[in-house]
């Protein structure tokens, strides 16, 4: 089967609905979710929007604690550019009518909060449910639009690529996609490919991200030949709610912009001694619940927001509270439990300003991409605007070079259809051992805090792993799960070898055996490329 459109974009979040709305309006446009289309990391998001919108507030300000929060990393152009967007994206957000939270007393004046590593309040939020408010009115505006076409339970598996006759790389035309509910494998032939599928939480064992977070598209691209950046910087989210019945829900940091303190188990303020105290970037305060963890013996510290009136906390983070609330804990009287989780990618494909990888005819938007402006870090609620502009500005390129293409023709089918016929898919007790090894084990050697020598154990480990997952690639029909533990093996190889690269720590990687940060050998990105990774010199500003 094949099927055709001007764009094919693959991901229903903020950064994939964004664009196919606004590239709807110079062509067709297909959606591939590989689950229900709001099935997103956009969805759960709950803190909100970083813009400059405060009497109070000033660009330079925004544009200084974002590359304070990176760590020296930030490509400066692209977070200016990010900064100086925000106001339009909001405003065009609330032209679709996407119900922000306004000021009490006066509703004509957007409420903002604040989180950590901001100087100001520039939070646009709705009360704590953004990403839900902003996923709802998009896609319902997607689905209505008769330039668009939404494909949910899709999972695409590859790019089709077309050979260049003048000898050039090959251009994205399209991707082999696997529907999910027949198993059959479409060809989406596009005149530009755009990869919004999110993050890869899930390549942990403890995550704030959904189940469908399995770094797809970063898979995707990487076996088309794309260029990678950045990806030891994994955030862990300091407030994740340790509970057993909910283990991946977020805590968001408007809590402890809202006044709300970190203590241990004796009530005793961990957060006190830095200068921003419970307002400090994210890598700090996963680092010190984590330090306060293995000093104490505790198996979690606690958020404690009771000293805010009862009816502030109920009205400005409802569904926290009635989260909490339905497990037995009323966090208007009693501290909440949180531990640190895996939460967002800041590296990822590299791109240029304009959101365009090295493989001509592919784009990267979201979280999927690395455009620069998270460096080592990513500063708070940056992630949605950056999905915002990027989105903006991929559609304006893409869009102006579509008239004129033509499609690729199909090329034979790949790997997972070519012979595959009445195979039968792998025992899922093969997959599922291979998933919980890799996340196990990138948990316990890859995460917040790294060695060489764990870095080496992951390594091997991976290795056999990813032997053993190329076999049942090799032998058993496609499926959904196949192709996830495909592609989280890919990431977490990514990672690792990221990891053992920079020998230093800085942001989001710490190091025991390279404890401190040296600008003189790596302040750089850490970029992967086919085929052998290194780490090079900063790039000229703009060029992928």
């Amino acid at each position: 089967m094949v099927l055709k459109s001007d764009f094919l974009v693959m991901g229903s979040g903020i950064a994939g609905l964004s664009f196919a709305l606004k590239a709807a309006e110079r062509g067709t446009v297909a959606i591939v979710a590989k689950n229900a289309a709001t099935d997103t990391n956009t969805n759960l998001a709950q803190g909100g929007i970083a813009a400059v919108m405060g009497t109070d507030d000033l660009t330079e300000y925004h544009v200084r604690d974002t590359l304070e929060a990176g760590a020296g990393l930030c490509r400066e152009e692209t977070v200016k550019l990010v900064v100086e967007s925000g106001p339009k994206m909001i405003e065009e957000l609330e032209a679709l009518d996407v119900p922000f939270t306004r000021r009490a007393g006066d509703p004509s004046l957007l409420e903002l909060g604040r989180e950590g590593g901001h100087s100001r309040r520039r939070i646009i939020h709705a009360k704590d449910m953004t990403g839900q408010a902003v996923q709802k009115v998009l896609a319902e505006r997607a689905m209505a639009h008769p330039n668009i076409e939404v494909r949910e339970f899709h999972a695409a598996l590859d790019l089709i690529l077309e050979s260049d006759s003048r000898g050039g790389p090959p251009r994205a035309g399209g991707a082999w996609v696997l529907d999910i509910k027949t198993g059959i494998v479409k060809a989406f032939l596009a005149k530009r490919v755009i990869l919004a599928t999110g993050g890869s939480g899930k390549v942990y064992l403890y995550t704030t991200n959904p189940d469908g977070a399995t770094g797809d598209g970063l898979a995707i691209g990487r076996r088309a030949g794309a260029k990678v950046a950045n990806m030891e910087f994994v955030q862990f989210h300091p407030t994740c709610l340790y509970h057993p019945l909910r283990t991946n829900f977020l805590i968001s940091e408007a809590v402890r912009g809202e006044g709300g303190v970190l203590i241990n188990k004796e009530g005793e303020r961990i957060m006190r001694d830095h200068p921003r105290g419970d307002l400090a970037c994210r890598d700090v305060v996963a680092l010190t619940i984590d330090a306060e963890m293995k000093r104490t013996g505790q198996s979690n510290m606690f958020l404690d927001i009771t000293g805010k009136d009862p009816d502030f906390t109920r009205e400005r983070f409802p569904k926290i509270h009635d989260t909490c609330l339905s497990l037995g804990l009323d966090i208007t009287k009693e501290p909440i439990p949180v531990v640190p989780a895996a939460h967002y990618q800041c590296g990822g494909l590299l791109v240029d300003i304009d959101a365009a990888t090295n493989v001509p005819g592919l784009y990267a938007i979201g979280e999927v991409a690395c455009t620069g402006l998270h460096g080592a870090n990513r500063l708070a609620s940056n992630s949605l605007l950056e999905a915002l502009v990027m989105a903006d500005r991929a559609a304006k390129k893409a869009a102006a070079e579509v008239p004129g293409l033509s499609f690729p023709k199909v090329a034979e089918p790949e790997l997972w259809t070519a012979g595959r016929l009445g195979r039968a898919p792998a025992e899922a007790v093969l997959v599922t051992h291979s998933w919980e090894e890799i996340r196990r084990f990138m948990w316990n050697y890859v995460g917040l805090v790294r060695s060489d020598q764990r870095l080496s154990m992951a390594r091997k480990r991976l290795s056999l792993v990813m032997t053993e997952i190329d076999e049942f690639f090799r032998n058993f029909e496609v499926d959904a799960d196949l192709v996830e533990v495909r592609n989280i093996a890919i990431v977490a190889d990514l990672i690792i070898q990221s990891a053992i690269l920079r020998k230093e720590s800085r942001g989001l990687h710490y190091s025991l055996d390279w404890p401190n940060r040296d600008d003189e050998h790596f302040k750089r990105d850490t970029v992967l490329e086919n085929p052998l990774p290194s780490v090079i010199p900063e790039r000229a500003p703009g060029s992928p």
